[in-house]
């Protein structure tokens, strides 16, 4: 169904893959929040939670990035499976 859409599959699975990461460090759901927090539970969950801000949005403008030059996740398939 996904090919017959239009989409890559390789593409369709790196933008998967980037997105399920971000759900596991999202708050306020984000299982790898707790995780850390039951770690280190010296450290408030707030500052766990500020601190994994910058990497929810690298992955927000890493979907974009993706979005929009689909390239980005296709030319080293492309380079490997063409040789």
């Amino acid at each position: 169904p996904l090919r017959a859409a239009g989409f890559d599959l390789i593409w369709f699975g790196v933008i998967m893959m980037v997105v399920m990461e971000m759900g596991l460090i999202h708050p306020p759901v984000g299982l790898n929040i707790f995780v850390i927090k039951n770690i280190a539970p010296d450290i408030p969950l707030k500052d766990v939670i500020w601190g994994v801000m910058p990497f929810v949005a690298l992955m927000i403008l890493t979907v974009l990035l993706l979005c929009f030059f689909p390239q980005i996740a296709t030319a080293l398939p492309t380079l490997v499976f063409a040789g």
